[in-house]
């Protein structure tokens, strides 16, 4: 079955607030094996939201609409919903006791336009909201469901799970499930990566293969469907191991493995701490690393010293040295691995613009020390301030698991 979701709110498109709702309906529609070909995102306009429904029933099997259900004026979903199927607006006295008898359990009266809320159109079912006010809603058009549920994400999250999953996987007639795997890679370009598993992604349906490029890391996802988990991972697994095979030690992590993981994770295994010296990145790779809960055992601390004279009195760089030379990102690790009393200490100094500073904008040094060695490698990233910064920080992260492990860079 096809499902396609329409997200309503004009502050949806002005970017005021991130359409969060249509991913967790998409992600919950996939587990049950639904597919989910088209999203639209529309205005508050009442012509625009009936619009959106009429492309949507003409194209998918059913349609699941997210806001607009409120009770206020710029809340049209109920008047679009009549308009597409012909059906007047009626108004339900049931409900309305309902949601008097909501408010004065809080000991608050009623605003009348929450009674808005207690109309629907004729012949649809009325879901039950136990997290709000406002009802879900149900109805069938030419043998097409079509679902609204409210915009508030626990809301949503409450009426999906227990009102309209259910019902879109007894209408489509199949318990199909979708699993997918997600290899986490770095140190490739996405070109070389789709270059290298072309014939996977073109030679294969079930299961697919799809790339996903975030913040210099590349990210294989294979998806099959199935009538169960169990059937469409081993549909999954020759294709891993190909992928595997030939991306090799490229690949780092699975599913949720983020690099910050897999760095404490390896420390935590050898019974080591870790610490940072950061200049050009100002606190990024410290933040990455403390995000996690249980760090505070792995992580002893970080060094932010923007200024050249607190590279030189906290870190010991020397005075000779600019602040972006590999020697500089060099004396910077070691600095903080002897000043935080750390196993391994990783170091990030550059040039991030808008002006160069000693090299071209772009220009990133990575420095890590560790019990064995103390290296440094230089970087260079496109983009602005923001993204070399982002790009800067997953580097060092990547390249102190790669010392943590002994598979050095060349010097």
């Amino acid at each position: 079955m096809i499902v396609e979701v329409i997200a309503v709110g004009t502050e949806l498109l002005l970017g005021q607030i991130v359409n969060t709702n249509a991913a967790v309906i998409g992600a919950a529609m996939a587990e049950r094996g639904l597919d989910a070909h088209f999203q639209q995102v529309v205005g508050d306009n009442l012509s625009r939201i009936s619009t959106a429904i009429r492309v949507g029933l003409d194209r998918s099997d059913a349609v699941v609409i997210t806001g607009g259900i409120g009770p206020t004026q710029d809340d049209m979903t109920r008047e679009a919903l009549a308009d597409v199927t012909g059906q007047a607006l009626v108004f339900s006295e049931e409900y309305a006791g309902q949601l008097r008898e909501w408010w004065a359990r809080r000991g608050r009266e009623m605003p009348e336009s929450n009674l808005r809320q207690a109309y629907y159109p004729e012949g649809a079912v009325m879901l039950p909201n136990p997290r709000g006010t406002a009802p879900g809603l149900m109805v069938e058009h030419e043998g097409k469901p079509i679902f609204c549920v409210p915009g508030v994400p626990a809301e949503m999250e409450h009426l999906m799970a227990t009102e309209v999953l259910p019902r879109l996987a007894t209408a489509s007639g199949s318990e199909k499930v979708i699993a997918s795997v997600l290899l986490r890679t770095w140190g490739r370009a996405e070109s070389e990566v789709a270059e290298l598993l072309d014939d996977l992604y073109t030679g294969s349906v079930n299961p697919s293969l799809a790339f996903l490029a975030s913040n210099s890391e590349i990210k294989i996802r294979m998806t099959a469907k199935a009538e169960t988990a169990a059937e469409a991972r081993s549909l999954i697994e020759p294709m891993e191991m190909e992928v595997r095979s030939r991306l090799g030690e490229s690949i780092f992590g699975t599913d949720e493995e983020t690099i910050e993981r897999v760095l404490l994770r390896l420390l935590s295994e050898r019974g080591q701490t870790i610490g940072t010296a950061e200049s050009m990145t100002g606190g990024l790779v410290t933040a990455r690393l403390t995000d996690l809960p249980g760090s505070s055992a792995v992580v002893k601390g970080g060094v932010v010293a923007y200024q050249t004279e607190l590279k030189q009195r906290l870190l010991g760089l020397p005075d000779v040295l600019g602040v972006v030379s590999e020697e500089a990102a060099v004396a910077l690790a070691t600095g903080a691995r002897a000043l935080l009393d750390v196993d391994v200490a990783l170091s990030v100094t550059g040039s991030a613009g808008p002006d160069p500073l000693e090299k071209p904008v772009g220009t990133v040094m990575i420095g890590v020390a560790t019990p064995e060695d103390a290296r440094a490698r230089e970087m260079r990233f496109t983009g602005d301030r923001d993204r070399i910064r982002a790009f800067g920080a997953t580097a060092a992260l990547h390249l102190a698991r790669l010392a943590i492990v002994g598979r050095w860079w060349k010097a």
